[in-house]
């Protein structure tokens, strides 16, 4: 028979929030996010989020080892991933320009 603890650790990932670190702001708390729900909200790789956070290459949070997501984390990663529209010439081919008859 398992016991609690082990319930536990088999279970899904689950958010956890945090209580506000000081009363006087009108923030309710914070709520982080495990490398798997991030991941899932962000609908990309456990390993991809887990590997760029390593590099420091997008915004995280550790919670003494434990990797942790923010939801400013989440929208700091969303928000470096946009990309407008490219200014590239209709022939389909960037650097190419079509060939006129003289």
């Amino acid at each position: 028979m398992q016991t609690d603890d082990e319930a536990l650790r088999r279970s899904a990932p689950v958010a956890l929030e945090l209580p506000p670190a000081d009363s006087s702001t009108d923030e309710a708390g914070r709520l982080l996010h495990t490398p798997a729900a991030a991941a899932e909200r962000l609908t990309v790789g456990e390993s991809w989020l887990r590997r760029k956070a390593g590099q420091r290459l997008i915004p995280c949070t550790f919670v003494g080892k434990h990797l942790r997501f923010t939801e400013d984390d989440l929208r700091a990663i969303i928000a470096a991933g946009h990309r407008g529209p490219s200014n590239r010439d209709q022939t389909g081919r960037p650097g190419r320009r079509r060939r006129t008859s003289h």
